[in-house]
């Protein structure tokens, strides 16, 4: 696989970031959007640590991006970018979050519960069981358990779904597991709220009122630390804004004027 991905033609000052962690290619509906009217990189994050992805992004912006570069993030990747920005604030013009988890604690209490109530007790115990064996160090067949994982998340955290193919290249539960397990600690501790008291650029967050991610947990922890914080709410829309049928239209207006 390419990475970056390449998308329009140059200057290249616009890179799309994605979750996961080890999610790589679910931005690529965005970046042929947006590719549009922009120049659009879509890194793919292969290390399997906070540190080594924050350098390994570094290390792809610097070989293909121009700088001063917008950052575009969703999800886990909302949070990378965040940390980036407060690390290189030299380089970063503006961060644009989507769906980023929350900046704190107090605001992730009830992101199960929340997705737990919008499945079928079937699906429960599915996806139950579906936990337990991605525990298993020894087991074989992990990416095909991670991707229906990976759709009974996205039933739990979309609202009202277009028909959609996943440009996922290859879910990367290895990398889940280790990165996501250091980024809950960051936020536990409260060190990831601190270190964006160094990210010096403008931000906007956009988030649907339907994701299970709580809107308050970027909106009010941001708000109170970042300079210039813009929070775009968007009505019925969950994690992922360009996939819904409700909210992807709006969704993209929001990012061009955001870019322009």
């Amino acid at each position: 696989m390419n990475n970056p991905g390449i998308y329009g033609n140059k200057p290249f000052s616009i890179a799309l970031i994605h979750g996961g962690p080890g999610a790589p290619g679910e931005m690529a509906p965005v970046a042929r959007e947006l590719s549009k009217n922009f120049g659009i990189l879509e890194p793919l994050q292969t290390a399997s640590s906070v540190e080594g992805q924050l350098q390994e992004l570094h290390s792809i912006l610097q070989n293909h991006g121009d700088f001063p570069i917008t950052l575009i993030g969703h999800s886990w990747g909302a949070w990378l970018s965040f940390l980036f920005a407060a690390r290189y604030s030299l380089i970063v013009k503006k961060l644009i979050l989507i769906g980023s988890g929350p900046f704190e604690e107090k605001y992730a209490v009830n992101i199960t519960d929340t997705r737990l109530s919008r499945l079928t007790e079937n699906e429960r115990t599915e996806l139950d069981a579906l936990q337990e064996l991605l525990s298993n160090p020894n087991i074989k067949n992990e990416n095909d358990i991670f991707v229906r994982f990976e759709k009974l998340m996205s039933k739990a955290d979309s609202f009202d779904p277009l028909p959609f193919e996943s440009d996922v290249l290859e879910y990367q539960p290895d990398i889940f597991q280790s990165v996501w397990k250091e980024a809950k600690v960051l936020r536990q501790s409260g060190k990831l709220l601190k270190i964006g008291n160094q990210v010096q650029c403008p931000v906007a967050a956009i988030h649907g009122d339907y994701d299970p991610h709580p809107a308050e947990g970027v909106k009010s922890p941001l708000s109170k630390i970042i300079k210039d914080f813009r929070f775009i709410l968007l009505e019925k829309c969950g994690h992922n804004p360009w996939i819904e049928r409700n909210a992807k239209e709006n969704f993209y207006e929001i990012l061009h004027k955001e870019l322009t």
